[in-house]
């Protein structure tokens, strides 16, 4: 098998809610159908569904890495849809703070040490 790429399907619960706050953070909408979006910033993307299960969405990660990552903290922080968001931590890796979505679903924002 070669693969060439993968595209996670994050959930929603309001659909509309859901594809606000990802547009908020710096990801472009592409319509897919009236169940799927499609987000994408720079070469990265993802698929946004309308489907929800909590225990999905509770225990649902993305690493999105970032260049700049005090850049990415003053946009997330500006969101009207995020549930929690941390500090930026400094980690032997890298910097990275944490992220939740309105369902619950948790980005680990990350700007890795190169």
């Amino acid at each position: 098998m070669d693969v060439i790429d993968i595209k996670a399907f994050v959930p929603s619960e309001d659909y509309e809610v859901s594809k606000s706050f990802y547009s908020e953070i710096g990801f472009e909408p592409e319509y897919v159908s009236e169940d799927l979006t499609l987000f994408q910033n720079g070469d990265c993307v993802f698929f946004l569904q309308r489907f929800f299960n909590a225990d999905l969405a509770t225990n649902f990660m993305l690493q999105v890495c970032v260049s700049d990552i005090e850049s990415a903290y003053s946009l997330c922080s500006q969101s009207k849809h995020k549930t929690k968001i941390t500090p930026i931590q400094q980690e032997s890796w890298g910097k990275v703070f944490y992220l939740w979505g309105p369902v619950g679903e948790l980005l680990h924002i990350t700007e890795l040490v190169s």
